[in-house]
């Protein structure tokens, strides 16, 4: 059986969490057009009937401004150097940008297969495509290189086949009912953030953090409750919105994923407060990494 690590790495925004939930043919990873969405190390594993394929999702390296930035670098690089392959994601529409340069000459010395992997061909003229395939070729000896679209589910197929090529000969490493390392506490409170950050786009930073409080699970439903924490006082004002219409839209939209993601009925309660008056402010410095050096 093949089996092992495939690290995805890349700068933020260039669709690695849609990736690994095309990859799985589930959504495992939130998904966002705000820098920064993906925070923590999600893994998803794949499975067929000769490999297990464990994905690592990283958080979006960059140029860091402040300590959550410095913990994402961290969590992302740190995550890579235990994997049997790197794929490193470009936005392809984007094209080969400073932030791909700093990621590519971070990496390019380690010893495991780098997979190249231009994402959103779909929105690339072929011509185009070509002549970045080329150029790019010539920055690094790139075990693959792959043009695919994520979204339209292009060459997916394609990179699964030949990742197998590249891994080790080894037993599968979690059960096979297994497919994330995420709590489902974890999967709720990261909905709730996703609809957030499509509702709101650009107003609100990527420093936002949900927190599921309670959740209450009965026969026909389940009772939850979850906290948005934002650093600042007019964040909270943007995500309430003219009386609370922000606030119940996000909810909806949250609670009708989670119903789906649970099985059953869900209540959903939720509430911000500011990080300086929430009673638990050690538990979100924890929560974001930010009591590391």
């Amino acid at each position: 059986m093949k089996s092992g690590f495939v690290a995805i790495v890349g700068r933020p925004n260039v669709g690695k969490s849609t990736l690994l939930n095309s990859l799985l043919e589930r959504k495992i990873a939130i998904t966002s057009d705000v820098a920064g969405t993906t925070r923590d190390v999600i893994l998803g594993i794949y499975n067929d009937e000769d490999s297990q394929i464990v994905f690592v999702d990283t958080p979006g390296i960059h140029k860091a401004r402040n300590k959550l930035g410095n913990h994402l670098n961290k969590k992302a690089f740190h995550s890579q150097s235990d994997t049997d392959i790197i794929l490193f994601v470009i936005d392809a529409k984007a094209g080969f940008g400073r932030g791909d340069k700093f990621i590519l000459e971070a990496i390019k010395n380690s010893t495991k297969p780098i997979f190249l992997i231009l994402n959103k061909v779909d929105l690339v003229p072929k011509d185009e495509l070509l002549a970045m395939i080329d150029n790019l070729s010539k920055e690094h000896d790139f075990a693959e290189i792959f043009p695919l679209s994520s979204l339209k589910n292009i060459n997916i197929d394609e990179l699964i086949t030949s990742l197998k090529n590249y891994l080790p000969n080894e037993e599968q490493l979690y059960d096979k009912e297994m497919i994330t390392n995420i709590s489902r506490n974890f999967a709720i409170a990261e909905i709730v953030r996703e609809k957030l950050l499509h509702s709101t786009f650009e107003e609100v930073p990527h420093s936002i953090t949900c927190l599921v409080e309670s959740l209450e699970e009965y026969e026909d439903y389940f009772d939850i409750k979850v906290l948005i924490v934002v650093d600042r006082d007019n964040l909270k004002k943007i995500i309430i919105g003219r009386k609370g219409s922000m606030l119940k839209k996000i909810g909806t939209l949250a609670r009708k994923e989670i119903e789906e993601f649970l099985g059953k009925k869900v209540y959903l309660e939720t509430y911000v407060k500011t990080m300086d008056n929430w009673r638990d402010k050690e538990r979100l410095i924890r929560e974001l990494g930010l009591n590391e050096e």
